[in-house]
């Protein structure tokens, strides 16, 4: 039997969510001279250059992408970021991912970056799923979906095929 992939968001609609994200984003910080997108590798990264790309169509801003290195499979190991911490520091931040599950990756993405003056933080995510374990939320999403704990969403970023899927 052939399994048939249920897509959730197709190529159109997900740039049509990272361009409303992207105004978000300029509207919350419009008053700002820098921001800094610091994308969760590496979805949350491919997703933070998207971000990026629209803002720059839309603002004078150049957003400064960041890369933030997470261990998965085991958040608390030291996190490491392609920034200095005095590149981020007293800056507009926004923490970026593709999905946010149980919370665990953008919590320990939101800890690093407290040990660290900012005058914003926010963080963006493409899917919201609702099976938070943390108290954390996404101030910037495309999608929030209600869906089981044993479903899983995948992010696809393939240029005309980029999609967001239900396993």
């Amino acid at each position: 039997m052939e399994l048939i992939e249920n897509c959730i968001l197709n190529h159109d609609q997900i740039n049509h969510k990272i361009k409303r994200i992207a105004y978000q984003i300029y509207e919350a910080n419009v008053e700002e001279q820098e921001i800094i997108l610091a994308g969760i590798e590496s979805n949350g990264y491919v997703f933070a250059k998207k971000l990026r790309s629209a803002m720059q169509k839309i603002c004078d801003i150049d957003p400064l992408l960041c890369k933030v290195i997470i261990d998965k499979n085991n958040p608390t190991s030291p996190i490491t970021t392609t920034l200095k911490e005095n590149e981020y520091t007293s800056k507009s931040l926004v923490l970026v991912d593709d999905v946010l599950n149980s919370g665990t990756t953008l919590i320990y993405g939101v800890k690093h970056f407290l040990d660290v003056p900012l005058k914003q933080f926010k963080t963006a995510v493409l899917v919201n799923r609702n099976h938070k374990k943390y108290p954390v939320k996404a101030d910037f999403k495309g999608i929030s979906l209600s869906t089981s704990i044993n479903e899983h969403i995948s992010v696809v970023f393939s240029g005309k095929n980029t999609r967001v899927i239900l396993e």
